[in-house]
């Protein structure tokens, strides 16, 4: 792009590009002085950056408001938020400053004593030994040099000191120094070494390999980021829907401006009498559990023999302003009845996952307390939470002042979808944000295509009004398990009520619904219930299909009555739970019929909206 000589833009880029030449000139190549093709090589590279640079400031100064989150892409509001965290440890304590350069002094001369350096300089190690160690630190650049490896040996040890000072915080209140506690995490895992190209010696070995293309990869990456507001973890185009991934034959047999209603192809001549309804999380989209076809929850449960029913929510936008609470427990009941009407049968057996089992449970309770406790066979509840005394670090953002910063991000009524992932990727920086910075920024590395990094990305915008009444009134106030505190659809809801036969599913490393918090819903039922502790998280503990003889899960018959007792007595399963709960639901009732007639959407005389996976899905 032709710019101007006396463009301020391009005199400011100018200057940066010769800034980042004298940075990475120690990459030209070592032996003897630098050639002049490679000379040519660096100063194309450095060109290409200025081009990338100075294109990215003209569409950001064409635009009059960026689309992109601008508090997740501000680096004033991320220093701000760090010299806050900074300003509640004892760090300006003369004492502890000190203690802190006595022990970062002892290591730095330790590390380079290991190299034949410095004070304690002896015999080099041929294999150099260092107290601590962590995954980001793994490859061998970072021990090979004494300066990266003093570096990141210094960092972790200052990481230990600083995280301690939070812990041995007194006089807080418990939530508050939870708080504090993972902001501090937080805050110096963003500070680590490994995420800046200049003190990452991995990156800089990777620049110097490809002769400053993987720096250009990376900076494009970076921008295009910036441009759409959201960090990228997997190749845009890998995935298509209803191509290669959400691929289950079915038929949308039913829509409202909410939900669309999929009704999956029976694979068997016969399925089980009561049908299966589906409830997934609208924080998310529905494909979670139909993935593909080897990790596909509905395709495996319709090779079970059930005749499968997903609700596939709406994306919101200006027009669900007014969407709350009740809206979507009603959602549930109608998709019940629509169920039970179509296939003529008197009940389903449902499962909600996540906040849509957290809603299942107020459907179940209110169906409870009109008399209809009988349309619901049995509820399964996937990783959700009725009690959110426990909750994990999401409740480190349901303090007022964040559900206020919530209002101000909805103007339209509607929380962009991207606020949300962002929140998801703090929970797990390390693994969700730094990693990717890493290896697609610094490193320049290609996506990969994987489909469960694809349907993390695929976001969905939440309806201003319930994001907001669900954080206050569950997350910061519990008020669900106050008997009649809360209504929806104009009855108070009291889980008490429920006696619908219950199976509950834990992720024994969830932090998104720890299983402690999860198991708390067994203490509010009035009916059987079932708990099952799963390995892994939120994601990968739900979605554990047989075939991959991956992860194992926890039972126990005994009664137990609080988690450790369930965990002391329990006994332990290899591979997936999937075949324990289709026995359960078996037991229930094995009825069977033929796979004919509406059992087999869209055949004649059934008229149907649209294959699945729908339109809905689709909805940006």
């Amino acid at each position: 792009m032709a710019t101007d000589a006396a463009d301020p833009v391009s005199d400011a880029t100018r200057a940066q590009t010769q800034a980042l030449a004298a940075l990475f000139s120690p990459l030209l190549p070592a032996e003897g002085s630098p050639q002049a093709e490679a000379a040519v090589q660096w100063g194309e590279i450095f060109g290409r950056l200025q081009a990338t640079w100075t294109q990215f400031q003209v569409e950001q100064l064409s635009k009059v408001a960026t689309e992109a989150p601008s508090h997740f892409v501000d680096p004033a509001k991320w220093i701000a938020t760090a010299e806050s965290v900074l300003r509640q440890l004892p760090l300006a304590n003369p004492e502890v400053q000190q203690g802190l350069w006595n022990e970062g002094l002892n290591l730095v001369n330790a590390v380079f004593g290991q190299f034949g350096l410095g004070p304690r300089a002896g015999e080099a190690a041929d294999e150099p030994q260092f107290p601590r160690s962590d995954r980001r630190f793994a490859d061998p650049e970072w021990r090979r040099q004494p300066f990266f490896a003093a570096l990141h040996q210094t960092y972790l040890l200052l990481s230990e000191q600083v995280v301690g000072m939070a812990e041995a915080m007194e006089g807080l209140e418990p939530a508050r120094k939870a708080q504090l506690l993972f902001a501090t995490r937080a805050l110096v895992d963003a500070l680590s070494p490994a995420n800046f190209p200049l003190t990452n010696p991995v990156a800089l070995a990777r620049a110097a390999e490809t002769r400053g293309e993987s720096l250009v990869r990376g900076f494009e990456n970076l921008l295009e980021d910036v441009r759409k507001g959201q960090l990228t973890h997997t190749r845009a185009d890998a995935f298509v829907l209803g191509e290669n991934i959400a691929v289950t034959p079915g038929k949308v047999v039913y829509e409202t401006p909410l939900f669309q209603l999929i009704q999956y192809t029976p694979t068997t001549e016969t399925v089980l009498a009561t049908p299966l309804v589906i409830f997934p999380p609208w924080i998310n989209r529905f494909y979670i559990l139909d993935l593909n076809a080897k990790k596909s929850f509905v395709r495996w449960a319709v090779e079970q023999g059930i005749t499968v029913f997903m609700v596939s929510w709406k994306s919101a936008d200006a027009s669900m302003a007014g969407i709350a609470w009740d809206d979507y427990i009603g959602a549930q009941m109608e998709a019940i009845d629509v169920v039970r009407e179509r296939l003529r049968v008197p009940a389903v057996h449902a499962i909600g996952y996540c906040v849509a089992g957290t809603t299942l449970a107020a459907t179940l309770a209110l169906l409870a307390r009109r008399g209809e406790a009988g349309k619901v066979a049995s509820a399964t509840f996937f990783t959700a939470q009725v009690d959110f005394a426990e909750a994990g670090d999401l409740k480190h953002f349901v303090d007022d002042q964040q559900i206020e910063t919530l209002g101000h991000l909805s103007p339209e009524g509607y929380l962009d979808g991207r606020y949300l992932a962002a929140t998801f990727n703090i929970l797990r920086g390390n693994d969700l944000i730094w990693n990717y910075v890493e290896r697609n920024y610094l490193k320049g590395e290609d996506y990969p295509a994987f489909d469960l990094l694809h349907w993390n990305g695929d976001v969905t915008n939440l309806p201003a009004r319930w994001h907001r009444d669900y954080l206050r009134d569950l997350y910061r106030d519990n008020r669900m398990v106050v008997p009649d505190s809360l209504q929806a659809c104009g009855m108070p809801i009291d889980l008490r009520r429920i006696a619908t036969p219950v199976y509950i599913q834990a992720g024994r490393e969830d932090h998104i619904a720890p299983p402690a918090s999860v198991w708390k819903l067994t203490r509010y039922l009035a009916g059987p219930w079932t708990f099952l502790l799963a390995g892994s998280g939120h994601i990968a503990g739900v979605v554990n299909p047989p075939s991959s003889g991956k992860y194992q899960y926890w039972t126990n018959d005994t009664g137990a009555e609080t988690l450790d007792q369930f965990i002391a007595g329990a006994q332990e399963h290899p591979g997936s739970w999937w075949p324990h709960w289709a026995q359960w639901l078996k037991a229930l009732d094995a009825r069977e019929v033929p796979a004919r007639g509406k059992r087999r959407p869209g055949g004649r005389g059934d008229p149907v909206i649209e294959d699945a996976p729908g339109r809905y899905v689709s909805t940006r």
